[in-house]
C-alpha cells in the first residue's frame, strides 16, 4: 500500500476564539476533539501516517488533550504519529522578525514546518475544522494515484455549508475552467457573513453554491520523494517576507490558497477539484462550540460514528 500522510495544522492562536485554545475543545460525546473526528476519518480512508503540526507552548497540552490517545489507537492500527513544530522565528534566510510580531506566518509556513517529515504524496487540513468522510476518501484516493509534480488536489467545499453563525469568515473562493475539474483561480476572501439576502463579503453579494477552499489540499508525490510543491513553498516564503511582510508586518499571512492561486494564475501547477457536499463544522468563534456539539450528537445518533470514536476502526 502506498504511504499516505495526513498533515494537520494545530499551531493557529485562534486570536478570535476567547480564552483558550480551539483546537483543543470537546465537541464528541466522549470528549473527542474535531482532530479525533479527521483522523478517524483519514486512518478509515487509508491515510496510514498522521503528521501534527503544533507550537512548542501547547505541546504539553495537545499531548494530553489528544496526541497521547491517537499514538495509542494509531500504534494499534500500524499508522505513525509525528511531530512538527511551527516557530514565529523560523523564517527564510536573511529576514527576521518584525518587531511586535507574536502571531504565526500562516498556514504556508505551517507546511514548511514538516517539511523535513514529508516523503511521498500528503494531504493538509486545519485542526479546527470538520471536513466529513467524503472527502478524505476523495482526497486520499486521488493521492494513490500517478500525477504530474505540477499536480494539486483539493477538496471542494459548497460556500453556504461553511459559515458560522456567529461572525465572519475566511474562504478562498474557487473559480472554475469551464467544462472540466479544474481550478484557474483561488481568491482568498475574508469576513464572509450571512446577511438578510444570502452571503456577502465586504457589501458583495456571493454565490451561495459556489465551492472554496477549507485548507484541505492533496499534494501528490513519488514514493519516499518530497513534493515538488515544497520547493515551491519554500521559495515563495522568502518572496511573501520581500513583498508582504513589509507593507504589513505584524499582521501578513503567508496562507496556501493565496500561494498556490499565484501559481495558478501564472501555469505554475493544475488543481484539480474533488468536489464535495458535505457540510463543514468548525470552532471559529467560543459561540460556535454549542452547535459543532450539537451536531456531533446528531452524527453519532445517525449511525456516522460509534458512541465511542475509534471502536469501528480497532474492531
Amino acid at each position: 500500500m502506498r504511504k499516505t500522510t495526513l498533515l494537520i495544522m494545530a499551531a493557529g492562536i485562534g486570536s478570535r476564539y476567547a480564552q483558550g485554545i480551539k483546537q483543543l475543545e470537546p465537541v464528541g460525546t466522549r470528549g473527542e476533539l474535531i482532530i479525533d473526528y479527521s483522523v478517524h476519518d483519514a486512518v478509515k480512508a487509508g491515510f496510514n501516517e498522521i503528521v501534527f503540526v503544533i507550537r512548542r507552548d501547547i505541546e504539553a497540552d495537545f499531548r494530553e488533550r489528544i496526541g497521547e490517545r491517537v499514538e495509542r489507537v494509531c500504534r494499534a492500527l500500524g499508522v505513525e504519529i509525528r511531530y512538527a513544530f511551527q516557530s514565529l522565528t523560523a523564517v527564510p534566510e536573511g529576514f527576521g522578525v518584525p518587531e511586535g510580531r507574536v502571531k504565526p506566518w500562516g498556514t504556508g509556513q505551517a507546511v514548511l514546518a514538516a517539511k523535513n517529515l514529508l516523503r511521498g504524496p500528503f494531504a493538509v487540513v486545519n485542526a479546527d475544522d470538520y471536513y466529513g468522510k467524503e472527502a478524505f476518501r476523495k482526497l486520499h484516493d486521488w493521492l494513490t494515484l500517478d500525477h504530474d509534480a505540477t499536480a494539486i488536489g483539493m477538496a471542494g467545499f459548497i460556500l453556504k455549508n461553511t459559515l458560522s453563525d456567529n461572525g465572519g469568515v475566511t474562504r478562498g473562493i474557487c473559480k472554475l475552467h469551464p467544462g472540466h475539474g479544474h481550478i484557474c483561480d483561488v481568491v482568498e476572501t475574508r469576513d464572509i457573513v450571512k446577511t438578510a439576502s444570502g452571503i456577502a463579503a465586504g457589501g458583495e453579494e456571493l454565490d451561495p453554491d459556489a465551492y472554496v477552499s477549507m485548507n484541505f489540499w492533496g499534494f501528490p508525490a513519488r514514493e519516499g520523494q518530497a513534493p515538488a510543491y515544497l520547493d515551491l513553498l519554500e521559495k515563495g516564503f522568502a518572496d511573501f517576507f520581500r513583498e508582504e511582510v513589509p507593507r504589513d508586518p505584524l499582521k501578513a499571512e503567508y496562507l496556501l490558497p493565496n500561494h498556490i492561486g499565484g501559481l495558478l494564475r501564472t501555469g505554475q501547477v493544475t488543481v484539480k477539484m474533488l468536489r464535495t457536499g458535505d457540510r463543514w463544522y468548525g470552532v471559529t468563534y467560543r459561540e460556535d462550540l454549542l452547535s459543532v456539539t450539537d451536531n456531533f450528537k446528531r452524527l453519532i445518533a445517525e449511525g456516522a460514528y460509534p458512541e465511542d470514536l475509534y471502536s469501528d476502526l480497532l474492531g
